[in-house]
């Protein structure tokens, strides 16, 4: 059978990925090794999260399904960092993981132009050596397609290790895939291994919750989907609990350092540096007297949780003795073990910005596959991977977004240029314009494309540019707005317990003071008292940014032109202290044209091209 677009793997990137290549119009198809596991949260029963909840909401922002189906979802509601700026504060979601696969199956067996089938892809299809036209499964099927995205998650050569046992899986108990990355390595690419793992889940009957702490959602719940309707957002939430390690437990666990398969060499993949096992963070931290534990809900029944913090591929002997000696666990059974796992993956520095593998044409990568971590990060690439496989159907410009347009394009843009030797996860700090890519404006920035892309309906676009006019209207309207230090002026100021002025000073500026409160803007603004709550509050979240955006523009069109300047031929650039060997060698192989030709050079990065761009004055200059 021939199709347009097949998606191999039905993880978080590969479910993003189809359902876009179908809403555009192509005819697609998702091969993944159990239809059940459609969506199935691998590890933590939670979206979102620091920088994650930015990817969610800007993947829904252009029409992806992972923010609607986390508000169908989700069982518990917050934004963290929420006393802090918006441009560093993240939504995050418990999600009952039964009902969030059960969403995303149900979502990809009935939308239009996708087709579902489970089986196990053995091999590509590949002509010339270089030219992906489709797949054939372990029992034989062929099916040929225009473009072929994987998205492999921890399938490929999987392998969990639990102390000195290890068996062949790709999740636990599933089935791996055995022979897909042998053949990615025979075509030429990169391929490596990562590890990453997952904690024990425990029996809820089992837990004596009354010694925890109990850690609510928010009492105003936010949805995650721009399209979720905010008034009728009311979900039931539920409670996790916090507890602790404590010098028994870590006892326990550095006893036992010699049986622990990170230590004792049989693990070989590098693992995630920011989500650490539990035996790597008391050997690295061996001062610290506690690591602070999440027990988090899978479900709203609250049978079992899911242990945050915890994560161990240490025997089961010593799991059960650890566990024990933790306060409100001391009786816990253990409904299933912690492991570590094992996979291949492909150094991303082989992909283009539109996730087509640059040696082999039609074939793209995307999630876990390109040494990812996180569910969020894999869907927006999944999506990303998806409109571009379509568009590139329809010979149309491929969608690469900037680093200063989305965290999706610091994500890929770090991934293909920079690339990666352990499992990359996205942080606010990897943005360096995150003070013009917050949560709050990804359907502003975004959109559009959505909209474009046939993602995105036309009631949706409609709402988004209301919200745009509204909020730019009043941002015009508080820059007119002059206030003087008059008497009438220094009274209200008086009254809302805020600073007094001295001069003239634009009302806009008096909105952007970090102390102003809906109520506060009522009685300074009282032209405006009556919009809508919602959007009031993104009125003077853009006055608090407003300065400091304008003049992030500023330096984001002061790139652009020097991204335009032209190369001298014949450029010496072993001249240039602070350029590695390794970037003057891609520099001298490729010799670039122009600043942005070099900027695309896998491994060429911001702080090189800067450095150039400053040698290239000086030398026109002399």
């Amino acid at each position: 059978m021939k199709y347009d677009v097949i998606v191999v793997g039905g993880g978080h990137a590969g479910i993003e990925a189809c359902l876009s290549a179908a809403r555009m119009g192509k005819k697609t198809l998702l091969v993944t090794m159990l239809v059940e596991q459609i969506g199935a949260a691998s590890c933590n029963p939670a979206i979102g999260g620091l920088a994650k909840g930015h990817l969610v909401r800007e993947l829904d922002a252009i029409g992806g399904e992972m923010g609607l189906c986390t508000d169908a979802s989700g069982i518990q509601f917050r934004i963290l960092n929420a006393s802090k700026g918006a441009a560093v504060q993240g939504s995050r979601a418990q999600i009952d993981m039964d009902k969030y696969r059960e969403y995303m199956r149900k979502v990809c067996h009935n939308t239009p132009n996708l087709e579902v089938y489970q089986d196990e892809v053995s091999q590509l299809l590949v002509k010339n050596n270089n030219e992906v036209y489709g797949v054939q499964t372990k029992l034989g099927e062929i099916f040929e397609a225009k473009k072929v995205i994987l998205t492999t998650g921890t399938f490929m050569k999987g392998l969990i290790h639990i102390g000195q046992n290890t068996y062949e899986a790709g999740r636990a108990w599933e089935l791996p895939s055995t022979t897909l990355s042998t053949q990615l390595k025979s075509l030429g690419l990169n391929v490596g291994r990562l590890k990453t793992g997952t904690p024990s889940r425990i029996d809820a009957n089992s837990i004596d919750f009354s010694v925890m702490d109990a850690h609510g959602g928010d009492e105003k719940p936010t949805p995650f989907s721009f399209r979720t309707h905010t008034k009728e957002f009311n979900p039931k939430q539920y409670p996790c609990y916090i507890t602790y390690t404590n010098l028994s437990t870590h006892d326990k666990i550095s006893s036992n350092f010699h049986r622990a398969p990170m230590f004792t060499g049989q693990i070989e993949g590098r693992g995630p540096r920011y989500c650490p096992s539990i035996e790597d963070k008391v050997n690295r931290f061996s001062e610290r007297e506690r690591h602070q534990l999440f027990l988090e809900p899978q479900t709203a029944m609250c049978t079992e949780y899911y242990i945050n913090g915890l994560s161990t591929s240490l025997p089961i002997d010593v799991q059960k003795e650890m566990i024990h000696s933790i306060k409100g666990l001391e009786n816990a059974k253990i409904i299933r073990y912690g492991y570590a796992i094992e996979y291949d993956y492909v150094d991303p520095t082989e992909l283009k910005h539109t996730l087509e593998t640059k040696k082999i044409k039609n074939l793209y990568h995307a999630g876990q596959i390109n040494a990812t971590t996180g569910y969020e990060e894999a869907a927006a690439q999944g999506l990303m991977a998806g409109i571009n496989a379509a568009l590139a159907i329809d010979d149309k410009e491929p969608f690469i977004l900037r680093r200063d347009e989305a965290y999706i394009g610091v994500l890929i843009d770090d991934l293909v240029t920079k690339g990666t030797t352990e499992p990359y996860r996205m942080f606010t700090s990897r943005a360096e314009y995150r003070l013009l890519l917050r949560e709050e404006n990804a359907d502003i920035r975004l959109s559009a494309y959505g909209h474009t892309f046939g993602l995105i309906d036309d009631a949706t676009i409609a709402r988004v540019k209301h919200k745009e006019k509204t909020i730019n209207d009043a941002i015009e309207f508080l820059k007119e707005q002059v206030l003087t230090s008059k008497k009438e002026t220094l009274e209200l100021l008086e009254q809302l317990n805020e600073e007094k002025i001295n001069d003239k000073v634009l009302l806009l500026d008096i909105i952007g003071r970090s102390t102003i409160t809906n109520e506060k803007f009522d009685a300074l603004v009282p032209s405006l008292k009556d919009i809508d709550p919602y959007l009031k509050e993104q009125i003077i979240i853009e006055a608090k940014y407003y300065r400091y955006v304008e003049k992030q523009k500023k330096q984001i069109e002061k790139m652009k032109k020097m991204l335009k300047m032209k190369i001298p031929e014949n450029f010496d650039y072993a001249s240039v202290p602070g350029l590695s060997n390794e970037v003057i060698e891609k520099l001298n192989t490729f010799n670039p044209p122009t600043l942005f030709n070099a900027s695309e050079i896998s491994g060429i990065t911001p702080a090189a091209i800067d450095v150039i761009h400053l040698y290239i004055n000086l030398r026109g200059k002399q």
